[in-house]
């Protein structure tokens, strides 16, 4: 598969992600304050970074899960067929869970997942998402907090891939075809 030229255009730099992932975790911290112990459940794998950054953040006590769903193979665009790689390792059953994506685009992903885990009993079951592409949406589905709104653009770092590659670049970057503009 020969891959078409690209750029990326820097969208949302590490500082105002730094900055933003402390606010999403003080609000987090005052809405599960009393709970024993959160369960918070990255999707992998494009939440990892953000996950990581969010938990150093939450003063409560936490255990951390991975659950590995995916819609996108090497694409840009979602397949809308959603299919579970890797499944919790820890029970959530009347525990309160917080799931943490990387974005919410056409919804089909997050839907799967919240509705597969509050068949597993949780008390209470939230969703935080880094990036939130409402004009994409397909499943009314919304995260409970939501990092940044950004447009129907195709978007890299932080965590989020391009056929599994630039997912170390400390901001979030918009993938340009350069090819596009011959078309």
């Amino acid at each position: 598969m020969s891959q078409r030229p690209y750029v990326i255009d820097q969208m949302i730099s590490a500082k105002r992600i730094a900055a933003r992932v402390e606010a999403l975790a003080e609000e987090i911290t005052q809405s599960f304050k009393g709970t024993d112990r959160l369960v918070v459940v990255g999707l992998l794998r494009g939440s990892f970074v953000f996950i990581a950054d969010l938990i150093r953040e939450i003063d409560l006590p936490c255990e951390v899960d991975f659950l590995e769903a995916s819609s996108y193979g090497n694409e840009t665009t979602s397949s809308r067929e959603v299919r579970i790689l890797k499944d919790l390792r820890g029970n959530i059953g009347g525990r309160d869970v917080l799931v943490v994506e990387d974005i919410v685009d056409t919804g089909h992903t997050i839907s799967k997942v919240m509705e597969l885990l509050r068949d597993r009993g949780p008390r209470r079951i939230e969703c935080c998402a880094m990036l939130d592409k409402p004009s994409r949406r397909e499943v009314e589905v919304r995260a409970t907090w939501t990092g940044f709104e950004i447009p129907d653009e195709f978007v890299v770092g932080y965590g989020l891939d391009f056929a599994q590659g630039h997912r170390n670049l400390p901001f979030i970057g918009k993938v340009t075809f350069t090819d596009d503009a011959k078309a």
